[in-house]
């Protein structure tokens, strides 16, 4: 797969010296008009990655908080159209690189390979499918030729050396670590141990690594981004758009509540 936004986002970090900032929310909430106003805030605020989560009406792997935001977008008519169209209207203003944070039933829905191939075309740039075993990936040829997106890795403290190697191996763009277990937004600080996950992850790969799960302050960021690559924060963000939903200044809220988070992930 060729270079995209992505690649060249972690290449001129590297050459920096500094840690990447993915802020997570979701498409959609609190409505597809204000979303769009809160995406391009955060990368008006230097969000390096935009992790836009794909809202779906079971997901499973998330906290209250984020099962929440799916439940607003959905009910403000978000849709995968939407989602497309989200997209090509952020394009029209920023090239921050885009990662789809989904489960696999709606790309199923809308047809694997063409999701994959409208979405590229709007301008995302990468997807991290939560529910889709990686194994799987060589048993269906469907999921095989399905191009345009960088595949990125789900790798959890808890994942065995030989498939983390496996997972490290065949890793596209970023690979997302968990810093511990359960589900997204659960209320506890990072894990202790990141250092030592990223280095067992990057002994058999390149490819950058970012950590995420429960960072919610610019003391943790900046802690995290001492061992890795990059900083994911999601439901703090999240949080932040549930409290102020009916705020006409939502967007510059969220920009200016995550601002600190990146600039403490910049200066580790």
């Amino acid at each position: 797969m060729s270079t995209n936004r992505i690649d060249t986002t972690f290449q001129r970090l590297s050459e920096n010296g500094q840690a990447a900032f993915v802020a997570y929310v979701c498409a959609g909430d609190p409505t597809p008009e204000a979303s769009l106003d809160v995406i391009r805030s955060l990368a008006d605020a230097g969000a390096d990655i935009i992790e836009l989560g794909v809202a779906f009406s079971d997901p499973q792997a998330d906290g209250i908080v984020n099962q929440l935001a799916a439940e607003r977008a959905i009910n403000s008519g978000m849709t995968l159209a939407k989602l497309m169209e989200l997209i090509r209207e952020f394009r029209t203003t920023h090239e921050t690189p885009i990662v789809l944070f989904t489960y696999l039933n709606p790309v199923y829905t809308y047809g694997y390979e063409q999701f994959h191939a409208d979405a590229a075309a709007a301008g995302a740039d990468g997807i991290l499918m939560l529910d889709l075993p990686p194994d799987e990936i060589a048993n269906n040829q469907e999921l095989v030729t399905a191009s345009g997106l960088k595949r990125i890795t789900l790798i959890s403290p808890s994942t065995p050396a030989a498939r983390m190697q496996m997972l490290a191996e065949q890793s596209e763009g970023f690979i997302y670590a968990l810093s511990r277990m359960g589900v997204t937004g659960a209320q506890a600080a990072p894990s202790e141990s990141i250092g030592k996950l990223v280095a067992s992850i990057k002994q058999h790969t390149d490819t950058p690594v970012c950590v995420g799960f429960g960072i919610n302050t610019p003391e943790q960021a900046e802690s995290v981004a001492k061992a890795a690559d990059g900083v994911v924060v999601g439901s703090a963000i999240v949080n932040q758009v549930a409290e102020h939903t009916q705020s006409s200044e939502l967007a510059e809220i969220i920009g200016q509540f995550t601002k600190p988070l990146i600039e403490a992930s910049k200066n580790p």
